[in-house]
């Protein structure tokens, strides 16, 4: 298993989903404990890639069997500092999110079980393809079980949000796939021969405008699934309509799907168009973190709340990633694990009220700390965490975000745009604790004002066991950041280092010559540098 460990992530997934078919549909609660026992034997098996040293560039535990020949397509898969948090986060997150629906989901639970099985297969094949097309085939898979669990399992209005969820995110899919067969030809043209391999494609320099072009199509279908403002409208449907795992699974991991695709796969295909249109991004994740903000603010339903911040949180993450320097990216990364730990419980937090009270209305709510107190104490703390309190793990991914943005490209006063860019996004710090502090209000303190939450019960045992991994997260990534930043910035660092040399490498290269791609001075990494680059270019 050791010198396979990337292909038993992928295979216990898949082989428990085809089990969990043959157990006799009857037996309901052998079906509960193996699909939990599956996903907890998966979180195991992932530890390894903890153990793994990052502290060279390049991928590790890296697997490639030729799959199509004529295409060139394989089986290649790889882990580095970029991908470990977001797999461990994955493997932990989805038997929390399974075992917590066992209290509301009383139907087609074979189904339901096989769905999650299915769905954890295809977050962890996106995080570990190496291979265009095979990332594109979990990519796509994703979408399958995502859509049942919502359409089968949802609200009232289940099935308009399912089929919004996947065209929104079936239309970017198509967009990229054609950039990728665009590419594939052009390396064709090159050199001969067809390859997906990304380590070979990124060798490939493009002209500025098909750069353009490219990079803009996947833009589009990883701010889909981010998702960026204003390409956002899918998901306070789909959260609202889908059951407490469901949206668990779908903040915690699949909107970090879309960042990850930035990272992996736009900026190092399209260095120049990254460079140029980047900024651009990372503004709109500025007005995503106010309209989030402002949107979350008004709401009355819980859920839709959550819902909300998530689109103003991801907003941060976006300005870290393009600020393009270590504290940037790193922050990025990090705040990905945060929101996947704060945003994830906050869902489960929902899930809890809701199956008491059938309302997730703060109207309906009221002096809740007398009659649950320690679902209040759960509660509130995850709200710390949500607008970065300090000694919480919000408050340092929003503090390295911030700095970070704040030193790109030499930010020095308001003529500069990434210093407004930095103010603006701060005040979302605020705002979020405008409209989670006035939530809790409205629901823990005061007099009881609803005979109907006298004697709400308080926390059960699944609950409470569900929970308490993700508050001991929160205080864990909060005090002692350097256990989880120690494995991520030696890539961090690798990959902007290569970004500044494919950019530069790219200022006047004709179509489609290969980089020679060299050492480069660790002082000359970082987006100041880029843009000095550029100024000199021109």
């Amino acid at each position: 298993m050791s010198t396979h460990t990337l292909t038993w992530l992928l295979a216990i997934p898949l082989l428990g989903s085809v089990a969990v078919l043959a157990i006799p549909r009857s037996r309901e609660g052998i079906i509960k404990k193996f699909s939990i026992g599956v996903m907890l034997v998966e979180f195991v098996v992932s530890l390894r890639l903890y153990w793994v040293d990052y502290s060279t560039p390049g991928y590790r535990l890296v697997e490639q069997v030729t799959w199509v020949e004529s295409l060139g397509i394989s089986y290649k898969l790889g882990v580095d500092g970029l991908s470990l948090w977001l797999v461990l986060l994955t493997t932990a997150l989805t038997p929390i999110a399974l075992y917590a629906s066992w209290g509301s989901i009383t139907t087609r639970i074979k189904e339901y079980a096989f769905s999650f099985l299915l769905l954890e297969l295809g977050m962890l094949g996106a995080f570990v393809a190496l291979d265009l097309f095979l990332f594109y085939v979990f990519w796509e898979l994703m979408l399958v079980p995502m859509y049942l669990i919502i359409g089968v399992w949802g609200g009232k209005d289940r099935v308009y949000a399912a089929v919004k969820f996947f065209l929104y995110t079936f239309f970017g899919s198509l967009l990229m796939l054609v950039a990728i067969l665009y590419i594939v030809a052009a390396y064709k043209e090159l050199t001969g021969q067809y390859t997906f391999d990304l380590e070979k494609l990124t060798t490939l320099m493009l002209p500025a405008v098909p750069q353009y072009l490219l990079f803009s199509a996947f833009a589009v279908a990883f701010a889909i699934k981010v998702p960026m403002f204003p390409f956002h409208t899918w998901l306070p449907d789909a959260h609202v309509q889908a059951p407490t795992g469901g949206s668990v699974i779908l903040a915690a991991v699949l909107l970090k799907l879309g960042i990850y695709g930035f990272i992996r796969f736009a900026m190092p295909l399209f260095p120049v168009a990254s460079q140029v249109i980047g900024p651009t991004l990372a503004a709109f994740g500025v007005l995503g973190i106010i309209y989030g903000a402002y949107a979350a603010w008004v709401q009355r339903d819980l859920k839709k709340l959550v819902a909300y911040s998530s689109v103003s949180h991801m907003g941060f993450i976006l300005l870290g990633l393009f600020a393009m320097n270590r504290n940037g990216v790193s922050g990025a990364i990090l705040q990905m694990i945060n929101h996947g730990v704060s945003t994830g419980a906050l869902f489960l937090l929902v899930g809890v009220i809701y199956d008491r009270r059938h309302s997730r209305m703060l109207d309906d709510f009221g002096g809740l700390a007398k009659v649950m107190p320690w679902y209040a104490t759960a509660f509130v703390i995850i709200t710390m965490s949500s607008i970065g309190l300090p000694g919480t793990n919000g408050f340092v991914g929003e503090f390295m975000i911030l700095g970070g943005a704040f030193f790109s490209r030499g930010a020095v006063g308001l003529g500069n745009n990434w210093f407004v860019m930095t103010l603006l996004a701060a005040t979302g710090v605020i705002f979020a604790a405008v409209y989670m502090l006035h939530a809790v209000l409205r629901m823990f303190w005061g007099k009881v004002t609803h005979p109907e939450n006298e004697s709400l019960p308080d926390l059960n045992r699944r609950e409470a066991w569900a929970l308490i991994p993700l508050v001991a997260l929160v205080f864990w990534i909060g005090l002692y950041p350097k256990f989880f930043l120690d494995k991520m910035n030696p890539s961090v660092d690798a990959f902007i280092s290569d970004f500044s040399i494919r950019y530069r490498q790219s200022q006047g290269i004709s179509k489609a010559q290969l980089a020679d791609l060299k050492a480069i001075d660790p002082e000359e990494s970082g987006s100041y540098v880029l843009a000095r680059h550029a100024e000199e270019g021109r």
